[in-house]
């Protein structure tokens, strides 16, 4: 789990390969979600929760003054922070072949 800060007016690309089965939920302030034809989405408000996959949607933006937050939840995510917080240690070579 993360948390995304938009500032005011802030807009950041949903890439599909990083937020696979992402979801996350307006914490703080308002946020658009922007639709692959670039068209306008819907506002979220606070404790909207919202799926990424399979939505369309290209970019979130904070259409507000103030920083909004989003938490976002991704399966991928929970492995990539276990991986960077207990990196792998190499076992001495016992001889055998790998």
């Amino acid at each position: 789990m993360w948390t995304l800060a938009l500032r005011g007016g802030a807009r950041v690309a949903v890439v599909a390969a990083e937020w696979c089965d992402a979801f996350g939920v307006v914490t703080r302030g308002r946020v658009q979600l922007e639709l692959r034809d670039g068209e306008p989405g819907p506002v979220l408000g606070r404790d909207a929760g919202f799926w990424l996959r399979g939505t369309g949607v290209r970019a979130l933006r904070n259409p507000g003054r103030r920083t909004a937050r989003v938490r976002i939840v991704t399966p991928r995510a929970r492995t990539v922070a276990r991986q960077s917080a207990h990196p792998v240690h190499q076992l001495p070579n016992d001889g055998g072949t790998t």
